[in-house]
């Protein structure tokens, strides 16, 4: 077996409604389908579906940075970092508190969505990684 890509990330959250709203509303990411027996969304990238959220329910408990599990998903949004200058501003005019990374070969956002589940948007702006796999394991704060 050789895995060929990442298919993609389910990602549970409290209330498939409010998921939908942040995550199609706020972030844009396009509605590809929906399984209401399981309260699935399925969000496209232009795949057939990349990533998707499962309601568990309203009184689930909140996400956890001590226990195991998924720490975070990024989204790519460009390869210019206008356009995470342009992202910081969409957070700050909704109230999203975000926290701005520089890893040397990507410039990230970090925020959280209504659940508290981490999310990250980020911008390519080196292919050092190509010469030294290494880099991908920098960062420190960016000033946008």
């Amino acid at each position: 077996m050789k895995i060929q890509s990442l298919g993609h990330v389910v990602l549970k959250v409290a209330n498939q409604a409010r998921a939908e709203e942040f995550y199609n509303g706020f972030l844009g990411l396009p509605i590809a389908a929906r399984f209401e027996r399981l309260n699935m969304t399925f969000f496209s990238l232009g795949d057939h579906h990349d990533f998707a959220v499962m309601a568990v329910g309203d009184d689930a408990a909140g996400a956890d940075d001590k226990a195991v599990g998924l720490q975070h998903v990024a989204f790519k949004i460009g390869d210019d970092p206008e356009v995470l200058i342009e992202a910081k501003a969409k957070f700050d005019a909704a109230g999203i508190e975000v926290r701005a990374v520089d890893h040397e070969v990507t410039q990230s956002l970090y925020f959280f969505d209504p659940d508290g589940n981490q999310l990250e948007v980020y911008v390519d702006v080196s292919d050092e990684w190509k010469r030294d796999p290494q880099a991908v394991a920098q960062g420190r704060p960016l000033d946008i």
